[in-house]
C-alpha cells in the first residue's frame, strides 16, 4: 500500500477532525522540544552521527514504534522538512501500518536549493506549536517503556 501524501491544513483537518488520529513526529528529540505539532509522540527514525555529519537510522524506530502505536491506528508522520518522515513512513507501511500519511513540508517547511519554501509546514501555517516534552510523548520515556 502506498504512502499518502498530505499538506500542513491537510494534517490540521485530519487531527481536529479525530481524536484517535496520531501525529508521529520522527525528528530528533532536541528538535521535538524546540516545538512540536500538539499531542504529537516523538520516535526519531534516525539520529545525526557526530563523526560523519550524517543521519544514521535508528535501529529501535520499529520496535518502540509498535509498543506505542496500533498497527490499525490512523497515524500523520512529520519531520522538519518532510525527507525523514517520508522514510519513516515508508518503513511502518513496509511493516504492516495500515493508514499511514507523510505530512509534505514537515514542521518547519520544505525549501529548494535557493532557500524558497516549496511546501509550507506547519510553522508556515501559523498553527499552533507545543515545546518541551512529558513522560506521554518524549522518546527517552517512549523507549524505556517499551
Amino acid at each position: 500500500m502506498a504512502v499518502k501524501q498530505i499538506n500542513a491544513p491537510q494534517a490540521r483537518e485530519a487531527l481536529e477532525a479525530d481524536a484517535e488520529v496520531l501525529y508521529l513526529d520522527v525528528r530528533t528529540p532536541v528538535e521535538f522540544e524546540r516545538g512540536h505539532v500538539p499531542g504529537a509522540i516523538n520516535v526519531p527514525v534516525a539520529f545525526p552521527d557526530a563523526a560523519t555529519r550524517r543521519m544514521e537510522a535508528n535501529p529501535d524506530f520499529a520496535r518502540v514504534l509498535a509498543a506505542h502505536v496500533p498497527k490499525g491506528r490512523t497515524v500523520i508522520v512529520g519531520c522538519q522538512m518532510g525527507g525523514r518522515s517520508q522514510m519513516a513512513a515508508q518503513i511502518m507501511d513496509e511493516i504492516g501500518y495500515e493508514d499511514v500519511s507523510n505530512m509534505q513540508g514537515g514542521f518547519g517547511g520544505a525549501r529548494d536549493p535557493s532557500g524558497r519554501i516549496v511546501a509550507p509546514g506547519w510553522i508556515q501555517m501559523e498553527y499552533p506549536v507545543e515545546t518541551g516534552a512529558t513522560d506521554a510523548n518524549a522518546y527517552a520515556s517512549l523507549e524505556k517503556r517499551s
